[in-house]
């Protein structure tokens, strides 16, 4: 008789690749791309549809996928992680489905598998174009029956499952070099979600900058530190190839590091430190159109008055009424606040 399978089960799962959504981890910024990334979460969290998440390592694959769990109707159910570049061939089979007692030699105990440890939540798959094509055959037949046979098993177990996979490598191309199977692409992007990367929502960096100042803070129970005017500009000058997980890096870096409340440039990562450098002195090669430059100039007197429109135009030295025309010009409406002025208008 196969055991209860609810999310209090004893049967044991490998814990190093189980987490829990955490409802306060959420998708920072207010950059165009990001709000229309936060309305296809919401669509999306409404179905069971299988979703396929695109985008580069350290985007934040695996926030979405937690954004979508928490917003649906298995928000109350388990989310369990898998990074499948961890999966071994030989014992894949009894860490996704599970295995019962006696199922080859040294399985003293039955387990669950990543897949039932899910039941009533959701699985997400990370990296799963780093499956081998025998993984991948298994993985379809699952999709497909949405039921499992532990090892050593003989009736399928039917699971309630939602399936959330992930990668950062073109599965088309995979598909066309025949690395990866077309039925189980097919299966898996019923829906596809592309995660941008950071220098492509660079509005987003000091919102997530200062998010992320606010974590340790409340991890370590110290005042929040704050940026100065130097060290946004430094982070405004860096292509972060590394996307949101390293700019979550080099702010754990300065707040370690830095004795004082205020991070400046010079308490950032020396990569960081020379990127902004470098841009100050732009080669013949580095130029860029009038307008973009005056867009991006803007957009930094913006962040660094935190959406202040009049300080904003006394940086730039320019007169209220021109910045706001460039703001609308621009459509940077979304990186300002409005006052609210006495009488009830707005200024």
């Amino acid at each position: 008789m196969e055991p209860s399978l609810n999310r209090h089960s004893r049967l044991p799962v490998p814990g190093d690749f189980v987490s829990g959504a955490d409802p306060l981890l959420r998708l920072v910024g207010h950059s165009e791309s990001v709000i229309r990334l936060h309305d296809r979460i919401q669509a999306v969290s409404q179905r069971n549809s299988t979703v396929l998440l695109r985008g580069e390592s350290g985007v934040g694959k695996e926030l979405v996928a937690q954004q979508i769990h928490c917003a649906s109707r298995r928000a109350g159910g388990p989310f369990v992680a898998v990074d499948c570049s961890t999966l071994r061939d030989t014992l894949f089979e009894s860490q996704l489905f599970g295995h019962v007692k006696g199922a080859f030699t040294g399985a003293q105990y039955p387990t669950l598998g990543f897949w039932r440890a899910a039941n009533g939540g959701t699985l997400f798959l990370d990296e799963i174009g780093e499956l081998a094509p025998p993984m991948q055959a298994k993985l379809l037949r699952c999709l497909q029956d949405r039921a499992v046979i532990p090892v050593g098993g003989v009736d399928p177990i039917p699971v309630d499952v939602r399936v959330i996979t992930a990668t950062h490598r073109n599965l088309e191309e995979m598909v066309r070099r025949g690395e990866f199977r077309e039925d189980l692409y097919f299966r898996i992007k019923v829906v596809r979600l592309d995660v941008p990367p950071l220098r492509e929502r660079m509005s987003d960096v000091p919102e997530l900058a200062r998010y992320f100042l606010a974590r340790l803070s409340a991890l370590y129970h110290e005042p929040i530190k704050t940026l100065d005017d130097s060290a946004l500009a430094a982070l405004m000058s860096y292509d972060w190839p590394g996307n949101v997980r390293e700019l979550a890096n080099a702010i754990e870096y300065a707040h370690v590091l830095s004795p004082g409340h205020t991070l400046t440039a010079a308490d950032l990562p020396e990569e960081i430190r020379a990127a902004g450098a470098k841009r100050q002195f732009p080669g013949p090669d580095q130029i860029i159109p009038l307008d973009a430059a005056e867009r991006a100039l803007i957009l930094r007197a913006l962040t660094a008055t935190h959406g202040n429109q009049a300080r904003a135009a006394q940086l730039l030295q320019i007169e209220r009424r021109r910045l706001y025309r460039k703001v609308h010009q621009y459509g940077l409406e979304s990186f300002t606040v409005r006052r609210v002025a006495p009488h009830g208008r707005t200024a």
